[in-house]
């Protein structure tokens, strides 16, 4: 069967009306390899590169409020680096390459939903202004995080 459990979608399908970065980007920590003291990085497993994690504000103005907030996973193997920030906004509106959602179930207080895992290969300032930071941007150091 040719479909995969990961789903390419362009990003104006998953922000149709943009996102903008709200977080650090921070390492993605494998807590299955992990041990105190000791935090390894989660790996890709379709890629094998470090994974990346930074909280994205949804811009649609119908989302409900606890999905306004998200999280999008990043595998690339260095720190991706935010777009600079736009005059006269307070966030720094991004755009995501190589976006892959994957469907899962989640509970909600005993209630099965569907949910989205948001990938992507890299970012870069919407329209393709400034350089793609798919990886290939100054490493910056980060915290361990976990992305939902």
């Amino acid at each position: 069967m040719a479909i995969k459990s990961r789903f390419a979608v362009p990003m104006g399908e998953v922000f149709p009306h943009g996102a903008y970065v709200v977080s650090e980007v921070a390492p993605v920590r494998d807590f299955e390899k992990s041990q105190p003291g000791r935090p390894v990085q989660q790996l890709d497993k379709e890629t094998g590169l470090p994974v990346w994690s930074v909280s994205v504000l949804d811009a649609d103005p119908e989302a409900r409020s606890k999905d306004k907030t998200v999280v999008v996973k990043i595998a690339a193997t260095h720190q991706p680096v935010p777009p600079e920030a736009a005059a006269g906004l307070p966030f720094r509106p991004v755009e995501f390459e190589g976006v892959t959602v994957t469907p899962y179930v989640a509970e909600n207080g005993g209630r099965p939903r569907v949910a989205y895992s948001i990938r992507a290969t890299g970012m870069r300032a919407p329209g393709g202004h400034g350089s793609s930071s798919g990886g290939r941007g100054k490493q910056q150091s980060g915290q361990d995080g976990e992305a939902a």
